[in-house]
């Protein structure tokens, strides 16, 4: 049987960025969106709660597939074991530029 995937996604989200673990990350048929299925978060047996983990699994209750817009997303990783959700403060000013996305009607040269 093979191993099961692990994806970390890092992306923006209201000037925030959260951080979630999935098992499927794919591009999706609406165009400019990756697709996030089977989101994962921690043990319910753990003791210890983290508030923003609480906070993701508050949000995405009941999520079967998210869509996250393709500029918003900053980083994919495919990991070797599941973390822990959470969510961030943005910072103020980085040296990270988001990838300019291009329709099919645009006019910039």
């Amino acid at each position: 049987m093979a191993a099961k995937r692990t994806f970390r996604v890092v992306f923006h989200n209201q000037g925030k960025v959260y951080e979630v673990f999935a098992r499927s990350v794919q591009s999706s048929g609406l165009f400019g969106f990756i697709e996030i299925e089977k989101l994962l978060f921690g043990e319910k047996s753990t003791v210890v709660l983290d508030p923003s983990e609480e906070h993701l699994k508050s949000e995405f209750h009941g999520v079967a597939r998210t869509f996250l817009p393709i500029h918003s997303i900053i980083r994919i990783d495919e990991v070797e074991k599941e973390g822990h959700g959470k969510i961030t403060a943005a910072p103020e000013q980085g040296n990270v530029m988001p990838f300019p996305v291009y329709t099919q009607g645009d006019t910039r040269k």
